[in-house]
This record gives C-alpha cells, structure tokens and sequence, in this order.
C-alpha cells in the first residue's frame, strides 16, 4: 500500500463516518426532535437532510399521518341503567412533537393508552347520561362530536389530535337484549298509532268538509233547478194561455191529440174508460161538440 493510499483511505472513512453520523434525514410524512445530551434543542424540521454533532446530538423522528386506534369492546352505562357493548376507532395524529414526547417519552404504546383511556371516559360521560334508544338511533353525529370536542380539549397536554370517533358497533348484553328490543318495538308501535290516530282524524274532518260541502252544492243546484222549472212552467202556462186565446178550439184538438198521442204509444189496445168521456169527443164530431152521455161511433 502506497503512502497516499495510507492517507487518503483514512480520510475518506473519517468522511464517509462523520457523514453518516453527522447528518439525519426528515421525511415527508415525518417530523423530527433534536436533543443535545436528553435536552431538546431543534424542531420542527422541514423535509429533507440536516446536519447534527455527532455524539452530542440525536434524533427523535415522529409519523405524522393520521393514524387509527381501534379498541377493544368495552361496556358502558346508560341513563337507564342498561349495559352496551361498544367498539369504536380513534384516528389521530401528532400536532405537538415536544408535548408528545414530553408526555410519552416518545413511546408509541404509553400515548395510544392514554388516548383510548381520554376517549373511553369521555364516552362513558356522554352514554350515561342518554338512553338505549338514544344511543342506538340517535344523531350519531352530534354524540361523537361532543365526545371529540372534550377528548380534544384534554389532547392537547399529550400533543396530539383527535380527527375522528366513530362507533363500529354496538352489541346488548344477552341478558338486556330481549326486553331492550321488546320495549323499542312498544315505543315504535305506539309512534306508529299516534300517527295512524292523527290521520284518521284528519281523515274524518275531511269527510265531514267534504259531505258539507256536497250539501250546500246540492241544496243550491235544487234551489236553482226549482227556480228554473218555476220559470219554465210559468212560461209554458203563459204560451198555452197565449195560445189558448187566439184559437180556443184549435186549441183543445191539439191537446186532444196529444193526449191520443201519449195514450196510444204506450203499446196497449185495451182501454177502460166510458164511452160518453170527454175524451172521445174528437171521435164523432171534428168540432168536438159530442154531448156528454152519447157514446162515438167508433
């Protein structure tokens, strides 16, 4: 080995090893702690490489992504003193690396129990105080974001943050289950009969304004027919009077034979009547002058 290889080899070792030592890489999905000698120093490190002391310095690297926490089944008390079996998820992230770690000691586990432990209390808070029914059917939506709102609040000494809670089921006791479900189908039931109630009497008002109404039409329409055949029978007397002055006789041979006319179509050829009626008097005499008593000739 040549002296320059004995110098060079060295250097580029002490080069290749002071770089590897003296330099950290921050990713994009991560955030860093620098520490000199346990005492933080540096944070808050944009992606990309950075320089340290080697030996006095070291780094902490944290996952900023959301992550998710799914825990265990766990019972909780409602207002009614009934047992629910409740398995939820937690997505999370870390928004605050020193309190983080600071809390956790950087320790993954510590943090996610504490989480759960925040969030398990927070809910039993929010169940006890809501029924089965309000807890099952409920707005779901409002429930989990109160618990988020008072879970948040004690996040922040842990120096993370609660995005999302959100109940993956719920399951009743085997000893609760039968008369949980009995009871809410009664409340159904009866929901159910207030409405078809409240139909039924919209129903009879309805009939009742509508056979009013069908009255008061229909006394007015027989008010107006009478009006009307009140007016047309006192036009049809005034005509036949009318008619009756110009040509008396006339008159009375064209309302005989109207009287034939009707008599006559009606199909039968058998009459009962005497034979000196006025009605035959046309018979005989064109002029109608057969005198009562004297039977026609035909």
């Amino acid at each position: 080995m040549t002296l320059m290889q004995r110098i060079v080899l060295p250097i580029v070792v002490l080069l290749v090893l002071g770089f590897a030592t003296g330099t950290f890489e921050v990713k994009q999905y991560q955030t860093a702690l620098k520490f000199r000698l346990g005492e933080i120093v540096g944070e808050n490190y944009a992606p990309g490489l950075h320089f340290k002391w080697p030996l006095i310095n070291s780094i902490h690297l944290f996952d900023k992504r959301v992550q998710t926490l799914t825990s265990q089944p766990e019972r909780f008390l409602t207002s009614e003193k009934k047992n629910l079996i409740i398995d939820y998820y937690i997505k999370w992230q870390i928004e605050n690396p020193v309190a983080y770690y600071k809390a956790t000691r950087g320790d993954e586990r510590i943090a996610m129990n504490r989480m759960d432990q925040i969030v398990r209390d927070a809910m039993k808070s929010q169940i006890s105080v809501r029924t089965v029914n309000q807890v099952v059917t409920g707005d779901r939506d409002i429930f989990m974001k109160t618990v988020m709102h008072t879970t948040n609040a004690a996040m922040e000494s842990l120096g993370v943050k609660i995005s999302d809670v959100r109940i993956m089921q719920i399951e009743l006791p085997q000893e609760v289950r039968r008369s949980v479900y009995q009871r809410m189908e009664k409340e159904r039931f009866a929901f159910a009969q207030s409405i078809r109630s409240r139909g039924e009497e919209q129903a009879k008002k309805i009939t009742a304004d509508a056979d009013r109404q069908r009255a008061v039409i229909l006394a007015e329409a027989n008010r107006q027919a009478a009006e009307i055949r009140g007016t047309g029978d006192a036009t049809a007397s005034a005509t036949y009077a009318k008619a009756y002055q110009q040509d008396p006789k006339f008159f009375a041979f064209y309302r005989s034979l109207e009287a034939y006319k009707q008599a006559f179509d009606r199909g039968g050829d058998t009459f009962v009547l005497n034979p000196s009626s006025p009605f035959f008097r046309y018979f005989d005499d064109p002029n109608g002058a057969t005198a009562a008593g004297s039977a026609p000739k035909h």
